[in-house]
Parts: structure tokens; sequence; C-alpha cells
């Protein structure tokens, strides 16, 4: 290996986290290395520079410029490290507080702990096993100055280590999966165990100081919890003249009127005065009180390295000993399957957990077809209706007489380990017939499916769907709108299942013939492409029988993990596209109890006669 002036700089690559568990996972798989509290870095080097990147992407070559000078001394052509950049304190043990004073003062020495090994020599190690990139990375750091070193770890004996590390005063561990590759997100492939906390938090205000000359007395804290800050308790030590100026002056340039705060206690806002919540803090604490108050805080200093709205709280997820969500038993949990959004299989099962109380009344006990994208929704996908050998005993069937006559077992969901077993059979989207399994020839829905031309805006979609509730009112009906994921809007009738078929798509047919007849600039209800140019067409087949549509809060098949998410109204005005709802922007709302649809289900309807023959 030898430094070559002609190999190109790596491009950036967003790091891997780690998830919070209670204690470090056991087994011999499991790589344990020290958590260290400072920087993290992506460095990379290439054609005799380095340049090195925070967390979020930002340059800060020029901060670490003696570490960027050290790492062109590496005997390679180009490489891009991940790694902590941290100050070590008399007894070996790195210290934020001493490395936001070593930046400030430019004397104390910086050094590099790499862990990880992205690239090398234009080879992209990430699909590598970590085990394979441990032994390229400890190769590049043979010979490395003083300034780079390799963070050792030690397989197995999880419980011991972290043991070991509280007893030297350490923050804790980071245990990682020997056989796993490097993914860009937040994984369960690497965990973190404390002995103390030491966290990020948002300053979205303070309380003054009745001593002169000090221009607060305290910090109030909070973390995001999807777009909520949330209070978490307030600091007042671990501030020196110069920070306590610095912050300041800082804080008279942020000052706004109202609490940032969701849930600021009464008594600690009646003397606050509130900022913008852009600044963070590093703040270290004991424990964290059930109500997530922080105990014995103090100040480290304050992190440019992450934005405000990355201070999300963290759940501390329990392991086990197999991957099992919901009682599904999950292969090849670490399988990125949107690859924009860097979420798994694991993410994927996870979430059909957590919205099962809501989609379940939707999906469950009706035939289903399943978008399968085993390998990931980049490559290839196939729909699959029917059930097939060696399936998961969770997935159930229902018996569908086809058109040839011969009947057919369609799948077909019955509770939470179903809808869970879905995400194990790679099964991303999941799209419903119109009726129950109990009443396969009455329908109990009744659905406009809204797709636009693509050089037809969203604001006009959400314009024509108000205007088809409109004209289901007049007709005694009442309707539900839900973003697709895609580009459109359905709009969803429910009913009472006293219908047939050909009646219920009779009415879908005179309702779009209807509006398409009125305002032929705006609609269409025929499919053919050459007539929907600059229009919405309604698409009324999806009220056939055998015909499905994408199920409430079903995930698409798109890289970034949109999903098809039930919407008032009310707020429909407010969103700007049919895809602005993601599976980690879905699991938000789902925490938030409120359930646009909460009316679904006492809805009591069909179609009036007079609705039949005026839309004839």
């Amino acid at each position: 290996m030898s430094a070559r002036s002609t190999d190109p700089l790596p491009a950036f690559v967003a790091p891997q986290l780690a998830s919070l568990v209670a204690e470090p996972p056991a087994g011999k798989d499991w790589l344990h290395e020290i958590k260290y509290d400072g920087y993290r870095a992506i460095a990379a080097i290439g054609g005799g520079r380095g340049r090195i990147y925070t967390r979020s992407g930002q340059d800060w070559t020029d901060k670490f410029a003696g570490i960027a000078a050290e790492l062109t001394k590496l005997k390679i052509g180009s490489a891009l490290l991940d790694g902590e950049i941290v100050v070590l304190d008399e007894h070996g043990r790195s210290s934020f507080q001493r490395l936001q004073n070593a930046l400030k003062e430019g004397r104390t020495p910086l050094i590099y702990y790499v862990f990880d090994i992205l690239e090398f020599d234009g080879h992209d190690l990430r699909q590598e096993p970590l085990s394979q990139r441990k032994k390229v990375l400890r190769k590049v750091l043979k010979g490395a100055p003083e300034a780079i070193r390799y963070s050792e770890e030690i397989a197995g004996q999880g419980d011991k280590v972290l043991a070991q590390a509280c007893r030297l005063g350490l923050e804790g561990i980071v245990s990682k999966q020997a056989d796993k590759p490097y993914v860009s997100r937040r994984s369960h492939s690497w965990l973190k165990s404390k002995c103390l906390g030491n966290e990020e938090f948002v300053i979205g205000g303070y309380r003054v100081s009745d001593k002169k000359g000090r221009p607060f007395a305290s910090l109030l804290l909070g973390e995001f919890v999807g777009d909520e800050l949330h209070y978490r308790g307030r600091v007042g030590t671990g501030f020196d003249t110069a920070t306590l100026d610095d912050l300041g002056a800082r804080f008279a340039k942020l000052r706004r009127k109202t609490s940032p705060f969701v849930d600021a206690p009464r008594e600690i806002s009646r003397d606050a005065h509130w900022i913008e919540p852009r600044l963070v803090a590093q703040i270290a604490f004991t424990e964290r009180t059930t109500d997530g108050i922080l105990r014995h805080p103090a100040y480290l200093g304050l992190r440019g390295d992450k934005p405000a709205r990355e201070v999300q709280a963290q759940e501390v997820i329990t392991m086990s000993e197999n991957d099992d969500v919901g009682g599904v038993k999950l292969s090849n949990p670490e399988r990125v399957l949107f690859s924009e959004a860097a979420l798994t299989k694991l993410d994927l099962a996870q979430y059909l957990l957590a919205a099962s109380e809501r989609m379940l009344p939707y999906v469950r006990r009706r035939p289903l077809s399943l978008v399968r994208c085993p390998e990931g929704v980049a490559k290839q996908c196939f729909f699959q209706k029917h059930i097939k050998k060696g399936m998961p005993e969770a997935l159930k069937s229902v018996d569908v007489k086809e058109g040839d006559g011969e009947i057919a077992q369609y799948l077909m969901i019955d509770d939470t380990a179903g809808l869970v077993s879905v995400a194990q059979i790679g099964g991303v989207e999941i799209h419903l017939w119109g009726s129950t399994a109990k009443k396969l020839e009455r329908p109990d829905r009744l659905i406009f499916d809204l797709d636009p031309d693509p050089t037809v805006d969203f604001a006009a979609v959400r314009d024509a769907a108000r205007d088809v509730r409109d004209l289901l009112q007049t007709a005694g009906l009442t309707s539900f709108p839900l973003v697709t994921g895609g580009k459109g809007i359905h709009v969803v009738v429910p009913l009472d299942a006293s219908q047939d078929w050909d009646t219920v798509k009779s009415f879908a047919r005179g309702v779009a013939t209807k509006l398409a007849d009125t305002e032929p600039e705006r609609f269409v209800a025929t499919m053919a492409k050459v007539k929907r140019k600059g229009r919405i067409f309604i698409d009324w087949l999806r009220n056939e029988r055998g015909a499905t549509a994408v199920a409430p809060y079903s995930p698409r098949a798109k890289a970034e993990a949109s999903v098809a998410t039930p919407v008032g109204w009310s707020e429909l005005s407010r969103i700007e596209g049919a895809n602005v709802f993601t599976i980690p922007i879905v699991l938000q709302r789902l925490k938030r109890k409120t359930d646009p649809w909460s009316d679904y289900s006492s809805v009591r309807q069909c179609i009036s006669r007079d609705a039949l023959r005026f839309f004839a």
C-alpha cells in the first residue's frame, strides 16, 4: 500500500448509528468496543489530501486540521474511515469537555480512534462483514502516526466488558455483530450500553439568575419526539465565565415569546425565557426519572455537528436471542428493503407491529394481494394473491371462486402475527378486496382512486377529492380521504355490505362519469392514457369483484418508504403531496393517539335508490 497523488477523495457516507440497550448482547459473534466521548468523524483520504466530516456531513477539516494532516501520512491510495476524535484525560479516558477546551485553545493534542473502514482504494467495503473490514483496517493503520489509532475490540463477554468499562469510569461500550454489513442508519447490529448518561439535548430556554453579571441560572433542556419538543429538565452546573457569556450572547439572538416545549411544567414556565430550539448541548447525568427528567445533569458543551431536529428520544430496546417480532421469527432481518430510507426487513416488521391496532380493522379476514420485494424495492418485485406452500403459518387463506369456475386459495390475514409475517416474506405492499371473506359477494367499501396525469399538481388532486366528497354527500354518503403514498388520493366510502358488486360498480361508474361529463377539462373516467393528458383519472374500476386497492397504513414499494396514510378532510388542505408520509413519520403519527378515521367503523350506510337512479 502506498500513497498516490492521483487517487480521488472518497465521497461522504452517512454513518451507522447504534441503538440503545439496557445490557450488552451475549455471544461470541458480538465485538465490544469502548464508547468514546468525542466527535464522530468520517475521514476521507485520497490524492494526498485528508478531509473530515461530522456525522451530519459538515466539512470540519479546518477544525481538525491536525488530524487531517496526520491522515495523509498513511501509506495508502484512498480510504474512507469511521471513528471518533477525542481528547484523553490523565487516566486515558476520553472527555468531551476537554475536547471542547482543546478546540478553543488549540494546544491539547487530538486523537482519532478509527473503528471502521467503508472504502479502500476505490473498493466499497460496506457490504463486507465487520470482521473482514476490521482486518483491512488493521493493515491500513499499521505504522500510522500516534494521533491515528485503531479502536480495539473484544469478542464476546459483553457483560464483563461493560462492567470493566464502568469500573474505569468510561461512558459505556458499543457492541457490533461481526458478520454484518455497514448500513447508514440506526440499526440493531450496533448496540450501545451505558454506564452513566451522556447525551445531546436541545436548549429551549433558560431561567434568569439573581446574581449580577450572570446571564442565566440554568438551561431548560428537551428532546424531540417526532416534531414535538418534550421537556427533560434543567441544568445549572458546568459553566465557566466564558461559557456563560458565549451562551448569553447566543440566546439574545434566538429569543421568542412562546415555549417551544409541548409539556414544560407550569412552575418552570412561570420564570422562563424562551429561545428558538436550535442549540444542541452535551449533557452528563446520572439517570432519568420514570417520566424522562434528568437527574444530576451537568453541562459539557455545545455540539455544532448535529442539527437540533436530529436530537430524537431513543427508546431502550430489548434484544431477543433471535430476531423475533410479534412472535414471528425473521430471516435476514438486516436486509435493506427501502434503499433511500435505509430501512430493513426488521424495521418493516416492527412498523407493521406498531401499526397493527390501526391497520387490522381494515385488513383482517378479507382476500388480499401482496407486492413482494424479497431483495428490496430497488430489485425485482412481484404481485402474489394465492397462498403458497412453505409460507408462514400465520398467513391464512380463503377459498375464492375465480372467473373460470375454479376454487383458488387467496391470501388472508387474521391477526398481528399474520401482518408481521408479510414482512418476513418480503411483502411490502398490502392490497385488499372490497369485501370480507364472510361476505365475498357483498362489498363493504367503495373507492374512488384519483390518479393524476404527471402534469397535474397535487393541489388539483386535493380539490378533486373534496369535489368527490361533496358529490357523495348529495347522495347521503360519508367518505374518508387516504393519501396513497404514490401520486393520488383515494376517497373511501364504508358500506354496510347489503348490496352486490354490480350495484356498487354501477354507482361508482355513474359518479365518475358525472364528474367527467360536468368538467371534462379536469376529469376523465376512462383508462385510455391518451385521454388523461392534463386531467385526473377517476378510477372507479377498483369496485368490481376481484379488484384490489392499497390498504390503509400499507407501505409502498418506494425507496423512500412512503405509506398509504388515512388523513382527515380538514388536514388534507395542509398536505403537500401523496407521498409525504413515510414509515418513520407514520410511527410518530401513531404515537399521538388521534385517529383521523376514528368514525369509520361506526358509519352504517348503503347507496340509496334515489342515488342509484340519479347516477345510473
